[in-house]
């Protein structure tokens, strides 16, 4: 190839700097591999990052991300990265909901053996009549079954025609509970409207919160930007192991069935033993340099039919503090959680009364609300806000920003795309993103999964 006049040979090239990338190149920085990790993007974290807003004078999150206790790949990562403590977990799982009249109620759990921990708490939540709370313990059946199989093997069972809600109507599930938990859970997990989603990547969730133990569904909200938990710390932990992170380049492949590859970075070719690519999935198709490899057709060809998914975050300077909970669930209402984010962030970054307190308001599976003007998004935002949380009636607006994601996870509608596997039909070739085989939805624990996959699958061969 014309126009490389280097060769650097290195152990494993990780082409995307997102949670499936970072965290494969930790893993396999952990384990004495050269790794060199490239990005085009300017920042580091792919869909889940940070930037600078100079007028509060504080980096924001591109979307707000929250982590549970059953996140063990994540948790193992951070660990690695020395940032777990940056976003502590709960003791036990407490959910504050709020629906648009000004009701608030908390669900509970108890520190009891599963399922017990979760029936017990919904038989005594006070937002669910109490003839509907009795329906909460037809979900003890599929809590024992993911005991003794697991989660995945629980979730595999489910037919993959159904969607949430009718998987939820074959449960015997009320629309109260429905209402205040189930579509808030799956709408939060799967970014989709339940009448939309497949249910066996939802059963796999609620499996996976509610099987294991208590503090499997004990939430996690980063104290820190989001770069700052894991993007920024991986990039050091591979770099201090004299791998490399290139940033705003780049990266071509050309693949070998004999696995010489090679990857065209900027004026560099590289010459690695093993190549992940940890792109999304609307980008794998860019990542050759010339048309795809015949082996990975039918790949790219799945991958060019998912469907993306909006996020729409809302962020809200009041001038004054309105709400003392770190989030709230919003219940009936087109943004379905609001984070104070002054609570439990550092003291240093606070906002002071002159600056406002910020509060970000989220809009999952928000294509009907993409198309509308940042002026309209805010003015919705801030209504239900008012609506929800009776302290923000009196406060004043003193600045909104909108950011949107309009990619921000994949559909998982039951006639979507088969996801691919790990190991591909090229020898050499992995790969990693929330969007390949994990079986979960998009999200963190998703990423972070197919990273270390990859990473695994790539150290055989090396």
């Amino acid at each position: 190839m014309a126009g490389f006049p280097s060769t650097d040979r290195c152990d494993v090239a990780v082409i995307g700097a997102g949670c499936a990338g970072l965290s494969a190149a930790v893993r396999l920085a952990a384990r004495g591999q050269s790794v060199t990790v490239i990005e085009e993007a300017p920042r580091l974290g792919g869909r889940a990052t940070a930037f600078d807003d100079r007028p509060s004078g504080r980096r924001l999150d591109n979307g707000q991300h929250a982590l549970f206790g059953c996140y063990r790949e994540t948790y193992e990562f951070l660990r690695a990265i020395g940032t777990a403590a940056r976003a502590p977990l709960d003791s036990t799982l407490s959910l504050v909901m709020a629906d648009s009249h000004g009701r608030t109620s908390t669900l509970t759990c108890p520190d009891w053996r599963p399922p017990f921990h979760l029936i017990g708490g919904l038989l005594s939540w006070e937002a669910i009549p109490v003839i509907d709370r009795v329906a909460a313990a037809r979900m003890a059946g599929l809590l024992w079954r993911v005991r003794r199989d697991g989660a995945a093997r629980t979730a595999a069972r489910v037919s993959s025609r159904l969607t949430v809600s009718e998987w939820l109507r074959q449960q015997g599930q009320p629309a109260s509970l429905c209402d205040w938990l189930w579509n808030p859970l799956a709408i939060a997990a799967l970014n989709q409207d339940p009448n939309a989603a497949a249910a066996q990547p939802f059963v796999r969730v609620v499996g996976e919160l509610f099987g294991p133990s208590p503090g499997a569904s004990s939430i996690g909200v980063p104290t820190v930007p989001l770069d700052e938990l894991y993007a920024a710390p991986a990039a050091r932990f591979v770099e201090a192991r004299g791998g490399g992170v290139i940033r705003r380049t780049t990266a071509r492949v050309e693949l070998d069935l004999s696995g010489r590859h090679r990857v065209a970075v900027g004026d560099r070719m590289l010459s690695p033993r093993a190549v992940i690519s940890a792109v999304p999935w609307h980008a794998f198709g860019r990542l050759w340099n010339g048309s795809v490899p015949a082996q990975l057709a039918a790949i790219a060809g799945n991958a060019s039919r998912m469907s993306a998914v909006p996020i729409v975050t809302v962020n809200l300077w009041l001038d004054r503090p309105v709400m003392t909970h770190r989030q709230i669930g919003l219940v009936g209402t087109e943004f379905h959680w609001v984070f104070n984010k002054d609570v439990g962030c550092p003291e240093g970054e606070r906002q002071d009364n002159d600056s406002g307190c910020l509060y970000s308001l989220v809009a999952s599976g928000a294509s009907s609300l993409l198309r509308l003007g940042n002026d309209e998004l805010a003015a919705r935002a801030e209504r239900e806000l008012r609506a929800c949380v009776p302290g923000a009636a009196g406060a004043v607006c003193l600045r909104a920003l909108v950011v949107r994601e309009a990619r921000a996870t994949f559909s998982l509608a039951p006639d979507a795309p088969p996801r691919p596997a790990t190991v591909t039909p090229i020898p050499g070739f992995f790969l990693a993103g929330d969007w390949t085989d994990t079986g979960l939805p998009g999200t963190v624990e998703s990423g972070v999964l197919s990273g270390h996959r990859a990473a695994d699958a790539a150290m055989i061969g090396l």
